[in-house]
C-alpha cells in the first residue's frame, strides 16, 4: 500500500474486508497518539458515523491530562462526540495484581463495552497495525507460545474490531505528515523500560536492516500460520466429539481414547485453556496421576477420576452444606427439589422415589453433605450397615457425583442418599402412617 493513496487504499480495505462497518454507530479508541489521530482521520474523512473514547491512565502525571485535553479540543472543533475516564491504573493493578499494561488493558475494554451497551455503539475500534501485530508475535515467541500466539492481534473479537491491521507504522506515519495531522506523542514510547518498546527499537530496526522487506513477508507467514490454526481447531472439534461427553455443567475426557493420540496434550491446550489453565505440566502429569488429583485455574478445576479427566466449576466456598425441612413443609426447592407427602400405600419404588415409615422419622429433617465415617443401612441388605463412603465407591461414583451427592437425615441416621438408595431402618412394615418422598428434578 502507498501512503500517497492510503485513504483511497483504506475505503477499498474497509469495502473488501470490513462491509459491516459500513452505517453503523463507531466508538473509536483514540489515545491522541499518531496511530489512534490518524485511525480517526481516515473514518472521519469516510464519512462515518463516529464518537470518540479517550482514557486517562494517570500513569505520567501531567502529559496524560494534556493528552485528553488535546482529545477533547479536537472533538469538539470537529463536532464529534467525545467520551472520556481517568482511571487509578496503579490502585486497580494492584488490588488485582495486574502488571501496569494488563490493568490498563482491563479498564479500557471493561468501560468500551460499557459505553457501547449504554450509547447503542455497533462497533468499538481500536488502531492496532501491522508493527503491532509483528511485536505481539515477537513477544509471543519469545515466551514459547503456543500457534495461537504466533497468528497475532485478531482482526475482530466480538464487537472490537482493529482495522488498520494491514497498514504498517511507517505508512500511518507518512499518511499523517503528508496530511499534516497533529497527534501527541507518549514519552513512554522511547523508553525500553517494557519488553513491546524493546523489540520495537531493537529488534524488529535490525530485522528489517537484513530485510527490508521484512514486514511484509511477516505478514505472509503469518496468513500461514492463520489457515493452519483454522485446520487444527477443525481437527479439534473432531476429536472433541470422540473423546469428550459433556453431562450436566461438567466434560468428560475419556483418557483411553485421549492417550491414542500422538498430539494429546495439543488438544488439551486447546480444549483448556479458554477455562484460564496454564499450569500444563501438571495437566500433562494428570493424565498418569492417581484418581483425586487435580489442577485448577481461577474458576475451574480438572480431575482425575479413574478412566477420565473431568472439567467442572470450582465449588463456591460459601455454599451452604446442610438445610432444615420441617414438619409441615411439603416442598423443597433449594438445594434440590423434594416433595414430601402422605401416602395411603407403597407403590413405585425408585431410586428418585422412596416411602418410608412417619413415625419412624424425627423432624425437623436435615439435608446435608456427606461426611467421612458416614453410614447406613442400605435397604435390602438386611440390616448390615455399611459406610456411605465405600456405597460411593462400589456405586462407581466419581469425585465430583460424591461431592453433588446429598444425604436425607433423621437426627443422626440417613434415611436416603438422595436419587440413589434409601436406609432399611426407616422401610415401610407396619400400618403406620406413610410418608413419600419424591426428587423431582
Amino acid at each position: 500500500m502507498l501512503f500517497l493513496g492510503m485513504l483511497s487504499d483504506f475505503k477499498s480495505h474497509i469495502a473488501q474486508n470490513f462491509r459491516f462497518l459500513e452505517g453503523k454507530k463507531l466508538l473509536l479508541a483514540v489515545s491522541g497518539g499518531l496511530d489512534s489521530m490518524v485511525l480517526l482521520d481516515l473514518f472521519w474523512k469516510a464519512d462515518a458515523n463516529v464518537s470518540i473514547a479517550h482514557c486517562n491512565f494517570q500513569l505520567r502525571g501531567n502529559e496524560s491530562d494534556v493528552d485528553a485535553n488535546f482529545i477533547e479540543s479536537f472533538a469538539n472543533q470537529n463536532q464529534i462526540p467525545f467520551f472520556a475516564e481517568r482511571f487509578d491504573t496503579h490502585q486497580f493493578a494492584s488490588d488485582y495484581k495486574l502488571s501496569t499494561q494488563m490493568a490498563a488493558r482491563e479498564l479500557r475494554y471493561r468501560w468500551f463495552a460499557e459505553l457501547a451497551e449504554q450509547h447503542g455503539f455497533d462497533f468499538i475500534l481500536t488502531a492496532h497495525h501491522a508493527n503491532d501485530n509483528l511485536e505481539t508475535f515477537l513477544i509471543n515467541l519469545s515466551r514459547g507460545s503456543g500457534i495461537d500466539g504466533l497468528v497475532g492481534i485478531p482482526a475482530q473479537i466480538d464487537n472490537v474490531v482493529r482495522p488498520l491491521l494491514g497498514f504498517s507504522r511507517n505508512e500511518i506515519e507518512a499518511y499523517a505528515k503528508t496530511n499534516r495531522l497533529e497527534w501527541r506523542e507518549d514519552s513512554s514510547n522511547a523508553s525500553t523500560k517494557y519488553l513491546r518498546n524493546q523489540i520495537r527499537h531493537q529488534v524488529v530496526p535490525a530485522l528489517e536492516a537484513i530485510d527490508p522487506a521484512f514486514l511484509s513477508a511477516f505478514l505472509k507467514t503469518q496468513s500461514h500460520l492463520q489457515q493452519t490454526q483454522s485446520m487444527a481447531r477443525d481437527a479439534a472439534v473432531l476429536v472433541y466429539k470422540q473423546v469428550a461427553r459433556e453431562t450436566h455443567d461438567e466434560i468428560h475426557f475419556n483418557l483411553e481414547k485421549l492417550l491414542r493420540l500422538p498430539n494429546y496434550a495439543a488438544y488439551l491446550y486447546h480444549w483448556l485453556h479458554e477455562f484460564g489453565f496454564t499450569a500444563w505440566d501438571d495437566i500433562n502429569d494428570l493424565t498418569s496421576g492417581q484418581s483425586g488429583k487435580q489442577v485448577l485455574s481461577p474458576r475451574y478445576r480438572l480431575v482425575k477420576d479413574r478412566d477420565f479427566l473431568i472439567l467442572s466449576s470450582l465449588k463456591d466456598s460459601n455454599e451452604i452444606e446442610s438445610f432444615v425441612i420441617e414438619k409441615d413443609q411439603n416442598q423443597v426447592n433449594f438445594p434440590i427439589k423434594l416433595s414430601i407427602c402422605k401416602a395411603d400405600g407403597v407403590s413405585h419404588v425408585s431410586n428418585n422415589t422412596i416411602f418410608v415409615d412417619a413415625q419412624k422419622i424425627d423432624f425437623p429433617l436435615e439435608l446435608r453433605k456427606w461426611r467421612n465415617g458416614d453410614h447406613f443401612q442400605p435397604i435390602g441388605m438386611n440390616g448390615q450397615s455399611k459406610k456411605v463412603g465405600k456405597f460411593f465407591k462400589d456405586e462407581r461414583f466419581s469425585i465430583l457425583e460424591k461431592e453433588r451427592a446429598w444425604l436425607l437425615c433423621s437426627g443422626d441416621r440417613i434415611v436416603w442418599i438422595v436419587g440413589h438408595r434409601a436406609d432399611e431402618r426407616f422401610k415401610v412394615q407396619t400400618t403406620n402412617p406413610i410418608l413419600k418422598i419424591t426428587l423431582t428434578q
